[in-house]
């Protein structure tokens, strides 16, 4: 994600809302998000679809990551041997 022009991606929901379209041409173009205010205060943020979907990835990706330390470090491992047991019954089963 490209990062944020103070002076240029920073518009009211008013302005936004009557140029629309060229909000949209200049997120395609420039690739910049675009901070959508109301009353003088962040309210919204427009951004690609793919600087969305690489947020998305990459939160589900931190999360993931937290969830095994957390279990590394409260004891909740297996060892190589017991993952081995529990896929091949898996196996069999199928």
């Amino acid at each position: 994600m490209k990062p944020i022009s103070i002076t240029r991606d920073i518009v009211p929901v008013a302005e936004f809302k009557r140029h629309i379209s060229k909000w949209f041409k200049g997120l395609r173009d420039t690739g910049h998000p675009v901070i959508i205010t109301q009353n003088g205060k962040p309210a919204g943020v427009l951004l690609s679809p793919t600087d969305y979907d690489e947020l998305v990835y990459g939160r589900s990706f931190l999360d993931s990551v937290s969830r095994g330390i957390s279990d590394a470090e409260t004891g909740r491992t297996y060892s190589t041997e017991e993952i081995r047991a529990v896929l091949a019954a898996r196996r069999s089963k199928e």
